[in-house]
């Protein structure tokens, strides 16, 4: 359930699952860079925002970087079962190519500890949620890769 409020605060409408469809998909949506955390673990390779970020904070409201995120790379789990208690039916998610490619070269080689990292991620909302659905294209270039 959720209320829609106006400019004085007062709600105008409440809205309950049952206000829609019953087909209608309700869901989430996140970005790698925003939610993973693990910037410098596991293998991953510096994007363009973690290299942005580090050498201007300054550029940046709160001076923070996704170094940590919400830390989603740690706690996936327990995110997907929050989300399946909400009732979502759908997560569209990014994938952090640098966390797959670090040097931004396929002959650079294949980070395993990426790849793992998303195959447990999809299995968990295969397992829970169901509908899933991998943004493959991101704002969020690789440094190496744009650098060269």
């Amino acid at each position: 359930m959720a209320s829609v409020i106006d400019s004085s605060s007062q709600p105008v409408a409440i809205i309950r699952r049952s206000s829609f469809p019953e087909d209608f998909v309700f869901g989430a949506a996140s970005s790698a860079y925003q939610y993973e955390g693990a910037a410098f673990k596991y293998g991953k390779g510096p994007s363009i925002w973690d290299t942005y970020t580090h050498e201007h904070p300054e550029r940046i409201a709160d001076h923070k970087n996704g170094d940590i995120a919400v830390d989603e790379y740690h706690r996936y789990k327990e995110d997907v079962g929050i989300m399946n208690k909400i009732g979502f039916n759908v997560y569209r998610f990014s994938i952090a190519w640098s966390r797959i490619f670090p040097t931004g070269k396929l002959s650079g080689g294949v980070n395993q500890q990426g790849i793992d990292y998303y195959h447990s991620l999809i299995d968990e909302l295969r397992a829970n949620s169901g509908l899933l659905v991998i943004n493959l294209i991101d704002y969020v270039k690789q440094v190496l890769l744009i650098s060269k």
